[in-house]
């Protein structure tokens, strides 16, 4: 890595499987910056990481198949939509934005608008563009801390964030950002609106909650 090694502890998964991978014990006092996240990243394309903005690296695991499937349907509904109206790209749970504020965030899907995504140069897309989704989706799966959520939901907010859900699919709610607003929190509905943020854009509850 640049500047200085990173090094990481590692335990070997003892369980017979055709392979064996490393387990990465991370000591809590632990910092990275942005330039050796980015190569961490890149040497490590199966592995889903995030960094925040105090430099703490963050390794996901993978989701479980029901969350993956709604994941899928709300990403594909998004897509459709876009697909249709062409105002701006959508992007899928892997991609990573580098926020204002030095974070490294993979939303569970994100959208920015043509506006936006023109402004940046090639070279900026081809990394983790410097920039903050204009929409973010995030799916609270069972094993996700509702609060730690809310805060990164906070964050894509206090970054430039137009428009945000969190889905809460074990308890059947939603909560909706935007900035200069209260979070609004919604019981059972059967469908989203994207308003005028996402014109023309109705997110189908029922398919995700199923």
């Amino acid at each position: 890595m640049s500047n200085q090694s990173i090094q990481f502890s590692q335990e070997v998964n003892q369980v017979n499987t055709p392979y064996s991978l490393p387990m990465i014990q991370i000591p809590p006092s632990f910092r990275i910056s942005h330039e050796q996240f980015v190569e961490l990243a890149g040497a490590n394309r199966d592995i889903r990481l995030e960094r925040t903005a105090q430099g703490e690296l963050i390794i996901m695991s993978p989701t479980y198949s029901d969350t993956g499937a709604s994941n899928a349907e709300i990403g594909g509904q998004l897509w459709y939509w876009n697909n249709k109206t062409k105002l701006g790209i959508v992007f899928d749970s892997s991609t990573g934005f580098h926020l204002p504020n030095g974070a490294t965030r993979s939303p569970d899907a994100s959208w920015i608008s043509l506006e936006q995504w023109n402004s940046l140069i090639p070279q900026q897309r081809q990394k983790f563009a410097s920039i903050c989704p204009d929409f973010v989706v995030e799916l609270r799966s069972q094993s996700d801390s509702l609060v730690s959520v809310q805060r990164k939901m906070h964050e894509f907010l206090e970054n430039g964030l137009r428009l945000g859900w969190l889905i809460d699919k074990q308890n059947r709610k939603v909560e909706i950002y935007q900035p200069g607003e209260e979070v609004k929190i919604l019981n059972n509905l059967t469908e989203l609106s994207g308003g005028k943020i996402l014109p023309g854009f109705i997110l189908d509850l029922s398919k995700v909650w199923s």
